[in-house]
């Protein structure tokens, strides 16, 4: 069995979920070929109870006896499981999994059921308790083998995506691998059952309502949907509905990168004669509409049926809004030349009109804000709540974070006269019988849009936006959105904030900091019309904007973009736009996605939403759904005032370290502190020349403190991520000095901690790298040994001289932390080439370290070891080389012969070293680049081996573990030996 997958991942998950073609062969004659699954996942009970003989089943399965034919390979298990002590470590184990699935998974019989004790049934509750361990929640809830064979085959997507290098013009495709979250794991599940049991004779045609709070993955949970409701209804014809052309192809998108968890490719109606051409076929097919196409031709009441399958499913996506009604409304009937009225029509809603095409469908809503009391429309439609997913839950298991609302109302400067003209427009508006209902709206909206477009007013707005955002960008790098009133508010908006840097602009549509979304006609006039943006040009932008690293950092848009548009790097939206209800909800919502440590979004008030914002709430509440759609900036505040409290007590702790501080540096070392104190304020009235000092002073004093690296850490992450919050209020411009020497601290403490790549605490350090810029200016920590005080080695890091200068310094704290970093990383360099030596060499490391953090050894002993015990064999190791006459890669193989005592004993260095020169001589001659992935490739070098090691007389009883290793060393040196063979 082969996979020929592009994608390895991809690839993987295929040949394990679909049926694979088995070949049998008698002799080098064809006998025949099968279908067969490697996973039975629709029957969980198969992988339960003793361990299974899954070839017999299979040869039994195909060939109907017991007759001997061609060895199937089986994968090994479909979980695998390590405890690692560090990301690194762990990003690497995945890594080596990924690229050798076709050796080390497809290769014995399935274990089944060997740790069933360990699983639940699936009726387990959904959330566990907050108190329990998150490995047994884990293993409860995902490893039971029923929802773990559903997860392998229903709830895994690969989504495809293309990205240009604009420099070089360079298309590249990433694949990207999603397995679902809980929540949309059992909402599907929910959704699919519903929707059979609406679907079945007698159903009520009503699939239900999923109300899952934007950012959570809902259009990812309609592709699991889909995906599980092909398998399960006979084939059907799925029907995706929207109701804008932007938020059609943005969904589109998103089902078209999932084809193989779907098993076809989605079709986009183009028109109404192809919409009803795509909804004619006999079944299958998934097609994606625009709602508006669903209205009738010209003339006529009703919508011509399509269809009266009872396996379509139609699915509305924001399943809320009000064009999914039945009620009848009396129009006029206009002339096509001359617009006059000339006679009155019935229209009706949306949903009549679906009904009225596919009359026995069955539909179902998906929807990021909840229904609202008042709407009748959706529960008739599509019946009530299948599963909701809120704000609070959410955020508390971090699939979004909070947004906060800042009130920033901008002021409008009216004379009394501009105020009589308003007054006296409005009582004429009030008493005119003629103007109907809809014209005074239309004449009030006007009214307002003059008066928040006024230009006064736009040339506050844009200077106040422009100084707020950058304040932004310094603590926290990432975009912002401004949502204006109209289009043309937006133009001149952007043509003010461009007045006040230039340099934003740029025509190029691929430059420039700052752009518009809007279309135009020849009608708005040359100003307008230059702001205007064909399809493919917002597919432009819409990428620019979604890349992190991209120089286009703000936007401007009306309606555009409001829904549907994940940014997950967009920290800022600004409203200057009256909105409410499920808009106002959904717009606020495009800065609630996870981003590196982006501690939350906010949400900047210009036009009084509050208001709004907490109707929205109530009826959010009434619905059912907990948490806050938006908290004020204030709570951001009030956190932050008590982490700075919090770490500012840490330097008034007694330090261990105190006594030595205090006969090395004079008494105003504590100056006005309480005796065991620290006083760090001097850094803020230091000369520069000595602020580097201050903060090496501060680094030694927290290590002092029981466990005070670890708690310092953690307290200034929090104090960062309320000051990214505060920014820019007053009291949080009032601090940001100690935070900056704070955060400097804790840089230096990060940079010395060894093992794993401190992913997350270097990329808070991003968050506000230029308030520690501009703290520390030209004097911040660049070179570790400058910021330890130690003079940099010109030769050799490990030698004798360097290593005593370490053992000789003050600071005895820092002086490990420096040393535990140079060794971890002369070991991880190591490591890279050498299997045996790098592994040995870690486990010396690690012990000391584990016996220092335990108290078994004090820091001057620590010290003492890794100088005497740990760098002395790193030098061995590499005089070694020069004094066996190896290359680095030969030694590599020596050391995983000579791992054998007994072989040492026996063959004595010289026979080793010969054997070590030929495995590496034959490893390197037979090395292709695909030969780890290929099991005859592996066959024919194990043999290889093999016999050289038989020919040098290596001892046979441990042969096998010799030639493992060898292995394992070639792997490591794969890319390497690989580079000149084909």
């Amino acid at each position: 069995m082969e996979c020929r997958a592009g994608s390895l991942s991809a690839g993987f998950s295929r040949f394990m979920t679909w049926p694979v073609c088995v070949r049998t062969r008698t002799g080098r004659k064809r006998a025949g070929s099968y279908y067969v699954y490697v996973i039975e996942c629709d029957n969980s009970s198969y992988y339960i109870g003793q361990t299974l003989d899954i070839e017999k089943r299979w040869e039994e399965h195909i060939t109907g006896n017991a007759a001997k034919w061609t060895k199937l390979y089986k994968p090994v298990k479909i979980i695998h499981y390590e405890e690692l002590n560090s990301r690194e470590k762990a990003v690497k184990r995945e890594s080596d999994l990924k690229t050798g699935f076709g050796r080390k998974w497809i290769k014995r019989e399935i274990a089944a059921g060997r740790n069933n004790e360990y699983f639940l049934g699936q009726d387990e509750p959904q959330i566990a308790s907050r108190f329990a361990p998150q490995l047994e929640t884990l293993v409860k809830g995902m490893f039971n083998p029923a929802t773990l064979l559903d997860l392998v085959r229903n709830f895994i997507v690969f989504e495809k995506s293309k990205k240009e290098d604009t420099k070089t013009g360079i298309i590249h495709v990433e694949t990207e691998k999603k397995l679902a979250a809980y929540h949309q794991y059992y909402a599907v599940n929910k959704a699919v059952e519903n929707t059979l049991k609406a679907a079945s004779s007698g159903g009520n045609r009503k699939g239900g309502v999923v109300w899952h709070t934007q950012g959570s993955g809902k259009s990812i949970s309609m592709v699991f949907y889909t995906g599980k409701l092909v398998l399960s209804l006979n084939n059907p014809t799925v029907v995706v509905i929207t109701d804008r052309n932007d938020l059609d192809d943005q969904l589109f998108d998103t089902f078209a990168s999932s084809k193989q968890l779907l098993r076809q490719e989605p079709i986009q109606a183009r028109d109404r004669e192809h919409l009803k051409e795509l909804l004619k076929v006999a079944s299958g097919g998934i097609v994606f509409t625009t709602i508006q196409k669903f209205l009738p031709d010209a003339g006529k009441a009703e919508y011509d049926q399509l269809s009266d399958r009872t396996n379509i499913v139609v699915i509305a996506d924001e399943a809320h809004r009000t064009q999914y009604g039945f009620e009848a409304k009396m129009l006029d009937e206009k002339d096509k030349v001359t617009k006059e009225v000339i006679g009155k029509r019935i229209a009706y809603g949306f949903a009549k009109y679906m009904r009225d095409a596919l009359p026995n469908a069955t539909y179902i809503g998906f929807t990021g804000t909840p229904i609202e009391n008042t709407d009748v429309n959706t529960p008739a439609v599509f019946g009530q709540y299948v599963d909701i997913y809120d704000i609070a839950q959410s955020v508390a298991d971090g699939a979004t974070v909070k947004i906060y609302y800042e009130s920033r109302l901008a002021k409008v400067n009216l004379d009394e006269e501009g105020r009589r003209l308003i007054e006296e427009f409005d009582k004429e508006l009030e008493e005119d019988e003629e103007i109907t209902d809809k014209q005074r709206a239309r004449a009030k909206w006007a009214k307002l849009e003059a008066i928040v477009g006024n230009q006064q007013r736009v040339e506050n707005l844009a200077k106040d936006i422009v100084t707020h955002f950058e304040q932004r960008q310094a603590v926290f790098d990432g975009k912002g959105m401004i949502v204006a009133m109209s289009r043309r508010i937006a133009v001149d908006l952007y043509n003010e904030i461009i007045k006040l840097r230039p340099e934003w602009h740029n025509d190029d549509l691929t430059k420039g900091v700052i752009k518009v979304v809007m279309t135009a006609s020849s009608a708005d006039g040359p100003v307008m019309q230059k702001q205007h943006t064909t399809k493919a040009q917002r597919k432009t932008l819409s990428d620019r904007m979604k890349d992190p690293a991209d120089p286009m950092k703000l936007v401007i848009v009306r309606d555009m973009w409001l829904t549907g548009f994940d940014v997950p790097c967009l920290h800022t939206l600004y409203v200057d736009k009256p909105m409410r209800g499920h808009t106002l909800m959904q717009a606020i919502a495009r800065v609630n996605r996870i981003f590196k440590d982006k501690p939350g979004g906010l949400v900047v008030d210009y036009l009084g939403i509050a208001s709004d914002l907490k109707k929205a709430l109530a009826f959010y509440s009434d619905s059912g759904g907990k948490g806050d759609p938006a908290e004020t900036q204030e709570k951001a505040v009030a956190m932050l005032i008590e982490k700075i409290e919090v770490v500012r007590q840490l330097f008034f702790e007694e330090s261990k370290t105190m006594k030595a501080i205090m006969v090395a540096e004079p008494a105003a070392y504590y100056g006005d502190y309480p005796g065991t104190g620290f006083n760090y304020k001097r850094f803020f009235s230091a000369l520069p020349k000595e602020k580097l000092s201050i903060i090496l002073q501060a680094e030694e004093h927290i290590l002092g403190l029981e466990d005070g690296k670890n708690r310092f850490i953690r307290e200034v992450t929090l104090l960062s991520q309320a000051f990214v919050l505060s920014i820019p209020h007053e009291k949080a411009l009032a601090v940001k000095d100690e935070v900056a020497f704070f955060q400097a601290v804790k840089a230096r403490l990060v940079k010395f901690a060894g093992g794993g790549t401190g992913r997350s605490d270097v990329d808070i350090e991003t968050a506000i790298k230029q308030i520690i810029d501009e703290a520390l200016s030209s004097d911040r920590v660049i070179d570790i040994f400058d910021a330890a005080g130690v003079k940099k080695p010109e030769i050799s890091i490990l030698s004798e001289d360097f290593l005593l200068e370490i053992k000789g310094m003050n600071h005895q704290n820092l002086a490990l932390e420096l040393l535990k970093k140079i060794l971890n990383d002369e070991i991880r360099t190591r490591s890279k080439t050498n299997l045996v030596r790098g592994k040995a060499l870690l486990e010396m490391l690690e012990t000391a370290i584990k016996k220092y953090n335990n108290g078994l050894l004090t820091t001057a002993e620590v010290i003492q070891f890794l100088v005497d015990e740990v760098a002395k064999k790193i030098r061995e190791h590499d005089e070694r080389e020069k004094k066996l006459n190896l290359s680095t890669e030969e030694l590599a193989f020596y050391d995983a012969l000579a791992e054998n005592k007994s072989a040492v004993e026996v063959l004595g260095d010289e026979k080793l070293r010969i054997i070590a020169i030929e495995v590496a001589e034959k490893v390197k001659a037979n090395a292709t680049i695909d030969w780890t992935i290929r099991e005859s490739a592996r066959a024919k070098l194990m043999v290889l081996v093999k016999r050289t090691l038989t020919k040098y007389g290596y001892p046979p009883d441990m042969q096998q573990k010799a030639i493992d290793t060898v292995l394992k060393q070639a792997e490591l040196l794969a890319g390497h030996f690989a580079g000149g063979n084909v």
